[in-house]
C-alpha cells in the first residue's frame, strides 16, 4: 500500500519559509494590498486624482495654445482696415447725376458723317454676348429717331479694316488686331464709345444732348432694302463675277465679296 512519511520538524520549517510574506509575489498594483471590497472607496478616489491630474495638463496645454493664438491675432484696427477695403472694393460705382456729363469736342475720325450716327456692329449670332450687345444698341440709337448708318462687318469686310485703322487712331487698339470689340459708335463723326457707354448715357439722359445737333428723320424701313442696307448688284446680280466676251469671268469691282452694294436710298 501506499507508503506513508511522517514530516519532520525541518519539513515544517521550510513550509513556513515558502509562505513567508518575503517569499511572496509583490502585488501588480502598488496600491492593492489584499484590501476587501470595503476598501472601493479609497480605490476609486486615487482613479479621481489620477484623472484630475491628467485634466489639468490638458487645460494648460490649451491655454498655452489660446496664448500663442492670441498674440498672432490682427488688432481691432487691421480688422477695421481690412472690411473697409473690401466694402469698397465690392461697392457698386456711382452713376453721374444727370447734367453733369457734357458732351466733349472730340475729334472726327469718319469724314462725311457730320449729320448721322454711324455704328459698327455685326448681326452674327455666333458670340451670343456681342449680338446681345449690338442689339441693344441699335434699340436705343433708333428711338431718337435720327439717320443712322449702320455697318455690319458680316455683310462687307471692308468695314473690319475701316474701323481698325479708325480705333488704332485714338490708340484703342492697331490696325492689324484680328479682333474688335463691337459695337462702336460715332456720333457727327466722333466716336462715343461702345455698348457700355451707350447703356449708361442712355440711363442718365446724357445721350440725348449728343443727338440733339441731328437731323430727325420719319419712322419706318426702307423700301429699297428693307432695312438690310445693301442690295444685290445689277453688274453680277450679286455673283460678284462678271462674264467675258472671250468665255471667261472676271470679278466685279462694283459690290463687294458678297455681290452687294450699299443702299443708295438709306446713305441718301
Amino acid at each position: 500500500m501506499w507508503s506513508y512519511r511522517r514530516k519532520n520538524d525541518n519539513d515544517s520549517n521550510n513550509d513556513n519559509n515558502d509562505y513567508s510574506p518575503k517569499s511572496r509575489r509583490p502585488p501588480s498594483s502598488p496600491n492593492f494590498k489584499r484590501r476587501t471590497f470595503k476598501d472601493i472607496e479609497t480605490l476609486t478616489h486615487d482613479d479621481d486624482i489620477i484623472e484630475q491630474q491628467q485634466q489639468q495638463q490638458t487645460s494648460s496645454s490649451t491655454q498655452n495654445t489660446s496664448t500663442n493664438a492670441t498674440t498672432t491675432r490682427p488688432t481691432v484696427f487691421h480688422r477695421v482696415h481690412l472690411a473697409n477695403r473690401f466694402t469698397r472694393a465690392f461697392a457698386a460705382k456711382p452713376k453721374p447725376e444727370p447734367g453733369s456729363v457734357k458732351p466733349k469736342k472730340l475729334e472726327k475720325l469718319v469724314p462725311g458723317s457730320d449729320k448721322r450716327v454711324v455704328v459698327y456692329l455685326t448681326s452674327l449670332r455666333a458670340v451670343r454676348s456681342t449680338f446681345e450687345a449690338c442689339r441693344t444698341v441699335r434699340s436705343i440709337l433708333h428711338g431718337f429717331r435720327v439717320p443712322i448708318d449702320e455697318r455690319d462687318l458680316l455683310m462687307d469686310s471692308s468695314f473690319f479694316d475701316e474701323i481698325r485703322k479708325i480705333m488704332a487712331q485714338i490708340g484703342q487698339g492697331r490696325s492689324d488686331d484680328k479682333r474688335v470689340s463691337l459695337p462702336k459708335v460715332f456720333i457727327g463723326g466722333r466716336y462715343i464709345g461702345g455698348a457700355d457707354e451707350i447703356v449708361e448715357l442712355h440711363e442718365i439722359g446724357e445721350l440725348k444732348k449728343f443727338m440733339s445737333g441731328l437731323p430727325t428723320v420719319a419712322p419706318g424701313v426702307c423700301e429699297i432694302c428693307g432695312g438690310f442696307r445693301f442690295t444685290l448688284c445689277e453688274e453680277c446680280n450679286g455673283s460678284h463675277k462678271c462674264p467675258l466676251e472671250d468665255g471667261g469671268f472676271t470679278t466685279c469691282v462694283e459690290c463687294n465679296e458678297n455681290g452687294l452694294i450699299r443702299c443708295t436710298s438709306c446713305l441718301s
